[in-house]
């Protein structure tokens, strides 16, 4: 008798910082990998997207299995007794990042971030910040001390990506890789062959 595994269930916040595909593209493989997905857009991260990308932020929630305003802290992922797998705030705003590492839970994205790192649950930070003052520095290393990831998106040159989706299935794979998803569609670090140095 086989079991059948149930469908993983991550939630994923976009955030007002650069980066809106990051997101986006994030969304959208999971969608491909048949995983749940809990979709909150906070106020400035759906003006990002219509700023950057060629989506709408209703487009963008229907790629999501639910999506919650941000302003809804009755919803189940505001809770500890709603099970995840995790969540992703990618592109995470250094304010996100800030109000997740003082535990102000005065919105949902803050709320679930707080829930998952109680329940110690994955919460992966794709924080998007350049250059870093020491008041992000000293935010990332207390919220990596109270159990979240830092994870920025960072190009891997090794994969000589063509185009900006190349970035993106790297960027978003390594993400992924946090949660034990393969996203299968960028190329890993095999090592240097002979003649390349």
């Amino acid at each position: 008798m086989t079991s059948v595994q149930p469908r993983k269930r991550i939630i994923l916040a976009i955030t007002g910082a650069t980066g809106a595909n990051i997101g986006i593209h994030i969304l959208q493989t999971l969608r491909r990998l048949n995983v749940e997905t809990h979709l909150v857009i906070s106020k400035w991260g759906a003006e990002t997207i219509k700023f950057e990308t060629d989506y709408n932020p209703a487009a963008v929630r229907a790629l999501a299995d639910y999506s919650y305003s941000p302003h809804d802290l009755s919803a189940p992922i505001a809770s500890g007794s709603f099970r995840v797998d995790g969540m992703i705030v990618a592109p995470c705003s250094v304010k996100t990042l800030a109000a997740i590492n003082a535990g102000v839970c005065d919105d949902l994205i803050t709320r679930a971030a707080d829930v998952c790192l109680k329940e110690r649950k994955r919460l992966v930070l794709g924080v998007r910040e350049t250059p870093f003052s020491e008041i992000h520095l000293r935010n990332m290393l207390d919220v990596t001390r109270a159990g979240a990831i830092i994870a920025p998106p960072v190009i891997g040159f090794y994969t000589k990506p063509d185009s900006i989706k190349d970035v993106l299935d790297q960027m978003c794979g390594r993400i992924l890789d946090l949660f034990d998803l393969d996203a299968r569609n960028f190329e890993r670090w095999g090592g240097m062959k002979k003649g390349d140095t």
